[in-house]
């Protein structure tokens, strides 16, 4: 029986390697440990992030701390899935790194919000 033709190699392309898996984020959780809607605007908190954490939470945080910022403007940001965003997002309010804020002057625009939540719900109904 003859072996099956070799693939050509490809040489690797940076942009594609790059690419973690969700799962390997968030170290296979599925869940995050606090319930999170997309408005929920997350401001800095006093704690500080621990050692082991990927470094999309330190790209978290230091969104955080430029202005506040949405769930969803994070897990867009971040580009990884609204899923493990919340879950990254559940480790840093754990650690006192960020809080959710009580909405304020500063806070995004409600209505434009509620409209992103509904858009992004129809497209992938995570909640």
């Amino acid at each position: 029986m003859t072996p099956p033709p070799r693939r050509p190699t490809v040489a690797a392309d940076p942009d594609t390697t790059a690419f973690v898996r969700p799962y390997a984020l968030t170290r296979g959780r599925t869940r995050p440990r606090y319930r999170l809607r997309l408005e929920s605007v997350m401001h800095p908190g006093t704690g500080r992030p621990g050692p082991g954490l990927p470094e999309e939470c330190g790209q978290i945080t230091a969104l955080c701390r430029t202005r506040p910022r949405s769930v969803a403007e994070l897990a867009g940001t971040l580009g990884c899935g609204l899923t493990p965003a919340k879950i990254l997002i559940s480790d840093l309010m754990a650690a006192h790194v960020i809080v959710p804020g009580a909405g304020g002057a500063s806070d995004p625009d409600q209505a434009l919000l509620l409209r992103l939540r509904a858009a992004l719900t129809m497209k992938w109904l995570d909640e």
